[in-house]
């Protein structure tokens, strides 16, 4: 089978590259998948560098999210051949992996690959922080880099909830498009000041953040907070860390917490987590036509669909299909 493995950590454009492998074998728990289609998220290229919350076990795969088909099934058949199925996984920029029974979901008839296959780590992590949050109808909330997979699918949900969404931008061509999905305010960082333009629209402030950057944007969006507010930091896209005001922090009573995915779902009860698939999938099930796809390339292709993910000002995600 082919697969894209790194050797080292490093920037995937100089350590990824795609060599023959034999096929897994699948334990009596596990099943075998055919990799059908996978997205390309941040936190596949900070594994890849060495900087994620996973330290890989080189050499390894890439990517952590993917759908496919079951070609074997395991000892019990819980799973049963040529069923459909979404998953996550370290290492999923191959042909064929083997993964546990109990850790892969099927996919509801009416979802395509190219959903299914961005069905978990951003929709999820969406429906998680808001729940979390504890934010109520007609209370603010901002969110960095809204024009990402996470920003839409966060603006989308809160709004069904009745909660104002303000993001963050850094291309005037993304505000009507997040104006379209609900965004009460989109604010261009690039050219508007953003404590302030928030400070005219919100009054006081909002009440939670939910920030993937980081940095000096994280410092702005921290200032940006009512009194008693709440950032939820969940990614760093700067790489950097984010500049605290300590007087903020006192004076206006502000806390700062972490989000990760993985924790929050282990946290949960069986009907909980049952609950919480129900509703992302038949989210997603139901808007799947705001699922945005800006290019799918070849397992193959790795290399140009990495410096298409790359580019400055993309809408839509960037899939590896087989």
């Amino acid at each position: 089978m082919k697969e894209v493995i790194f050797e080292n950590v490093g920037m995937p454009e100089d350590v990824l590259k795609l060599v023959e492998s034999p096929t897994p074998e699948p334990k009596a728990y596990e099943v075998l998948i055919r990799v059908t289609a996978r997205n390309i998220n941040p936190s596949d290229i900070m594994f890849v560098r060495g900087m994620y919350g996973i330290t890989p076990k080189l050499p390894s795969s890439a990517g952590f999210e993917a759908c496919g088909v079951v070609e074997k099934s395991d000892e019990k058949g819980t799973i049963p051949k040529g069923t459909g199925v979404m998953f996550t996984s370290i290492g999923t920029w191959r042909e064929y992996l083997t993964a546990p029974a109990a850790m892969v979901i099927p996919v509801p008839d009416a979802m395509s690959d190219e959903v299914a296959c961005q069905a978990f780590v951003n929709p999820m992590t969406a429906y998680g922080m808001i729940e979390k949050s504890g934010l109520k109808a007609g209370e603010w909330l901002l969110i960095t880099a809204g024009a990402s997979a996470f920003g839409k699918f966060a603006i989308q949900m809160a709004k069904a909830k009745g909660i104002k969404v303000a993001c963050t931008v850094r291309h005037d061509s993304q505000k009507e498009m997040l104006a379209g999905l609900g965004a009460d305010l989109v604010v261009n960082t690039e050219k508007e000041k953003l404590q302030k333009v928030v400070g005219q629209e919100t009054g006081e402030g909002v009440s939670v953040i939910f920030d993937a950057v980081g940095g000096v944007l994280g410092g702005k969006a921290l200032a940006c907070l009512k009194q008693g507010g709440r950032m939820m930091v969940f990614g760093l896209l700067s790489l950097e860390n984010i500049p605290m005001n300590s007087g903020l922090l006192i004076f206006k009573n502000l806390k700062i917490e972490g989000f990760w995915l993985t924790t929050w779902i282990e946290s949960l009860s069986n009907e909980d987590r049952t609950k919480a698939f129900q509703k992302v999938f038949g989210f997603l099930i139901q808007h799947s036509d705001k699922v945005d796809v800006a290019a799918k390339y070849p397992l193959e292709e790795f290399k140009e669909a990495i410096a298409t993910y790359e580019k400055a000002g993309r809408n839509g995600k960037i899939l590896l299909i087989s």
